[in-house]
């Protein structure tokens, strides 16, 4: 595991990263660490998945909802500096499918609030933003090896820092508060004494999966171009298609991962278009119905149509379209022209 961890932050610039078994559990202890909890709010797009939500709200805080751009889908940095507060504790941006939020004036919102930012990097394994990845930006970010991702350990995830404090309160909130690892208490020469200052969780990655990471991460770059490839592809043979909107590319530099390929359907129903592309035998994803419009949240928080006028937009039309490093040049093409007919 501390092989992968060291590979982990020196692909991303950040001098520590901390293995966990998910993104998921390593947004809990970041959001421990830092105290979030009863009273408080944390900042973060609608457009994401309802993990970032559910962990907020298992804290006892409140998520306040930041509107997307429709064409790029990321979070507006305007719309987040509009929505903290003197309670807000915390903002998370998103790198939504590749592509790096516009963490600079994201941050300088924060810093005048004087709250932490942390990067919800979970599709962004190989993603830069300005020439420095994501990561490595002075922030927290928290990243998934879920078996979808740019690359996986079958089920795992990633927390870098850029504070030596910081790191060691998450290690000991990954394993139960204990103090010493295994290979110190069980190794040659440790001794089986452990301590515990505060209670933790069961949130480490097993060193099995970290084997398979160390191998992943040595092909990160070949499989993100792989998938830089597929997506020039899908916009070629998408281009011009009457009622689709293709991705927009963030205006800022950027190097985007292409964990997703997401198009908009604007001239039929989305499901409908769904059932047809069924009838093809192409499977396609929706990433993801916006957070505020679930129903808990909803219930719980009051939040409704109307709210996020450019996320709802976008939510109502998204569709994510097959894209892994192994599809065939001939795969894409064959979706292509199915969009086309139908």
């Amino acid at each position: 595991m501390a092989e992968l961890e060291e590979q982990f932050a020196a692909l991303t610039g950040a001098p520590h990263a901390v293995a966990v078994s998910s993104a998921t559990a390593g947004l809990h202890i970041v959001l421990a660490a830092l105290g979030v909890g009863e009273g408080d709010e944390v900042v973060t797009p609608s457009m994401t998945f309802a993990s970032t939500v559910n962990q907020i709200v298992l804290r006892g805080a409140r998520p306040v909802f930041a509107d997307s751009d429709y064409g790029t889908l990321q979070v507006l940095p305007a719309e987040v500096e509009r929505r903290i507060t003197r309670r807000t504790r915390a903002v998370i941006p998103v790198h939504f499918a590749g592509a790096p939020a516009d963490l600079d004036p994201i941050r300088a919102a924060a810093d005048r609030a004087g709250i932490p930012v942390i990067e919800d990097a979970a599709h962004a394994v190989g993603t830069s933003y300005r020439g420095k990845p994501a990561g490595g930006h002075g922030n927290t970010a928290i990243y998934s090896f879920h078996p979808i991702k740019n690359i996986t350990t079958g089920e795992g995830g990633m927390v870098t820092c850029h504070d030596g404090e910081f790191a060691k309160k998450l290690r000991l909130l990954r394993f139960h508060g204990i103090e010493r690892d295994a290979w110190k208490r069980y190794g040659k020469g440790g001794t089986p004494h452990y301590d515990i200052r505060e209670p933790g969780y069961k949130y480490n990655l097993t060193d099995l999966q970290a084997a398979i990471g160390v191998v992943q991460m040595g092909k990160v770059k070949r499989m993100n171009e792989r998938r830089a490839a597929l997506a020039a592809r899908y916009r070629e043979g998408l281009q011009g298609i009457a009622g689709l909107d293709l991705p927009e590319s963030p205006p800022w530099p950027h190097e985007h991962s292409w964990h997703l390929f997401i198009v908009k359907v604007t001239s039929m129903d989305r499901d409908a278009f769904i059932g047809r592309l069924a009838e093809y035998n192409i499977g396609v994803g929706l990433h993801f119905p916006p957070c505020h419009l679930l129903s808990y949240v909803r219930e719980r928080f009051g939040t409704k149509e109307g709210d996020l006028p450019g996320c709802e937009r976008a939510g109502r039309r998204i569709l994510s379209l097959p894209l892994f490093p192994g599809m065939a040049d001939g795969d894409v093409d064959y979706v292509c022209a199915a969009f086309r007919e139908i």
